[in-house]
Parts: C-alpha cells; structure tokens; sequence
C-alpha cells in the first residue's frame, strides 16, 4: 500500500519504567503497520498483520527530511536514526530504494547517524552507493535451528554474514546483535558455531548481546497465531522484575548465557573489543560487556541479567559528547550514585542504581 504520513520521527527518551533507562535515540519509521517478517517472538509479526493486514509504504519524502533536520537541529550531541525499531530496514528495501537517499543523506550532517537493523540479505541498493561513516548496517544473528524455527521468512545465519561481508568489503561499519539470546537444546553448539563462523568472516566494531524479552500477553498472542511453535518458544519459566513489565528467562539463565557467548567470542580473539561498555565481575570471573555508548540501545537487555549477582564494577566511560574515553574501577555498591565529568569536554554524567536490582548501573547524560 502507497500512502503518506504526518510522523516520520519519533523520539524515544530512553525510559522504560521506573529502573530500566537506555540511551535516547530517533526512531525512523518510513514504513507503517509492521514488518513483511513473522518472528514468533515479535509483536509486530502478529498485531500489525491482524488489524492492519497491509503494510504501508510512506512517499512523502519531503517531509521526513525535514522531520530528520529539525531532529538534529535540536540535537545538543550525537543523535542516532534507527530504522530498525518498527520495522526490518532492509527487507524491503528493493521496493523503496531507502537506502539510496538516505546513505548519502546522512553524510551531509556530523551529528547524524542511520542505523540499519536487519536479518536480510537484501543488500543490492547499498551496493550501489558510496558509504560513509554516518551509516551503520547491523544484522542480527541466532543459529540457523533457531531462525528455522522462530524467525519465519528471514534470510538464514549464512546469507546474513554473506551480506555483512559484502556490505563490509564495500567500506560500511558493520556491527552484529546476537539478539534476542533464545535457549533450546543443545543452544551452547548453535551460539559457538555461530560466533565461529561469523567471527571468520567479518571483523564487527562491536558485538551486542540481549536475551528473549517478550510482554505478558505476547504468550497468548503467539500461541494462537502460531500455534505449537509458539508454545515450544515459551516452554521455560520467565520472571517478571524490571520496571519494563517484560518477561525473561530467570537470572541464573541469563548469566549462564553472557558468560558462555563471551567466552566463546575472546576464545576465538582474545584481542576483540566488545564495545566501550563495563566490566563485570560474575560470579568471581571478569567479563566485558557493553551496556551503554553514544549510540547502543542494549541498556535494558543487560538490565535484569546481572541484577541478583554482587558484583564489583569497573568501567571505561565512553563520554556521550565528544567520544573521549577514560577508565576506572570501583566497589559502586555501597553508594546510590555516582558522577563522572569527561576530562576533555567537561560534559558530565550520572552513573544511576536502579531501585530493584541494586547492583546494576545505568548511564544517564547530564545534558
């Protein structure tokens, strides 16, 4: 369907709930009513479809851009565009030709950044453009047993790392999400094949990790619309605790999954950067995990994982403003907060406890 829309730019302000903060960013929704994909986890797949069944394709281009300037305009730092939110960015890309205008559209600004999440291989437009240091592809990783089973219509684990070769070999920053994190049997060989294959091929700036996060009635909601895939997707106990009022498989769990996938990526190069993020003490073993840069949205995947875990944290705080990075270490439980002002900028910002999990820290810019 060919329409148009009075909303191209939505700002998310980085609140979820009382105790879940994650980094603010634009979202970019040129497409409206969902994605063409059938992830059994996504609410998009079953909620869009059932009440707007046709996806509608935006073409007052006009007005987006305007939208994207003014955005920016009244950006007091970076501000990151993502297309991902509401909708796969590339999948269908060969019928909007998006990226054709909005690859080079972006390099016009030094404060604006687009960000392509995916689980396409439909890369032909961004081929056909010159990149530049203002767009970011990410893809979205889970072993083929998984995108198999749950993530319906979408390109499988091969083509996916293809295409993010192809789109790093013509000079894109690639980056990779293994996200969400989903246990089944034997999900130890699937994530250290994946991790394998993909760290073979291409050299992401950073790696993300989350977990499956789903709504209370998503459960009710996926079963009737995909019947037994569904139910097996669902057949583990998930708490409830972040101020999110998401559901998630239980801590223990989720420590249990971060330390092998981390594990399995520094076995494979020890010398691979996660991102400038935190380091973690877990159960009496260290490990590097990004909960928070100028530009990542992962702040509330991690934000329940190593809430029930004593843990002393050190950091390397990347500042929100200008880049600069500078490192501590520090016991923060014994404290509700601390500030941290950039040696370079002097632009300073607050390291919150949230209110349940009172060892689990989260960035808030001071802007």
């Amino acid at each position: 369907m060919i329409g148009a829309t009075s909303s191209f730019v939505g700002c998310f302000d980085g609140r979820l709930g009382s105790n879940v903060r994650c980094y603010p960013y634009y979202k970019l929704v040129p497409l409206s009513n969902g994605c063409p994909y059938y992830c059994i986890y996504c609410y998009l797949a079953f909620v869009c479809h059932q009440y707007s069944p046709f996806i509608k394709i935006n073409i007052n281009y006009d007005t987006m851009f305007r939208q994207i300037r003014e955005a920016l305009a009244n950006s007091r730092g970076k501000a990151s565009f993502n297309m991902g939110e509401m909708l796969d960015s590339l999948a269908l890309d060969h019928v909007t030709g998006l990226t054709k205008i909005l690859v080079p559209f972006f390099s016009e600004f030094s404060n604006g950044f687009l960000m392509l999440l995916t689980k396409s291989s439909n890369i032909d437009n961004l081929l056909k453009v010159e990149p530049n240091n203002h767009t970011v592809v990410s893809w979205s990783l889970n072993p083929q047993q998984i995108i198999s089973q749950y993530e319906l219509g979408t390109a499988g684990l091969d083509e996916r790392i293809n295409s993010a070769k192809q789109c790093q070999e013509h000079g894109y920053r690639i980056r990779i999400r293994i996200d969400p994190g989903i246990l089944c049997a034997n999900w130890k060989n699937g994530y250290a094949d994946l991790i394998r294959k993909t760290l073979t091929v291409i050299r992401p700036e950073n790696i993300t990790l989350g977990m499956l996060r789903l709504l209370p009635g998503h459960f009710h909601l996926a079963a009737d619309a995909y019947g037994d895939r569904a139910r097996k997707l669902f057949n583990y106990h998930f708490v409830r605790g972040a101020s999110d009022g998401k559901l998630r498989y239980q801590p223990k769990q989720r420590v249990e999954f971060y330390n092998f996938l981390i594990d399995a990526i520094r076995n494979f190069d020890s010398a691979f950067e996660y991102l400038a993020g935190y380091s973690f003490s877990v159960t009496g073993r260290t490990s590097t995990l990004q909960v928070g840069s100028s530009d990542t949205y992962n702040f509330c995947n991690l934000q329940c994982v190593l809430g029930a875990v004593d843990m002393k944290l050190g950091y390397i705080l990347s500042c929100f403003r200008c880049d600069y990075s500078q490192s501590s270490v520090k016991n923060f439980c014994s404290t509700a907060f601390e500030f941290f002002t950039c040696s370079r900028c002097w632009h300073t910002t607050k390291l919150l406890r949230t209110n349940r999990y009172k060892n689990v820290f989260f960035l808030q810019s001071l802007d």
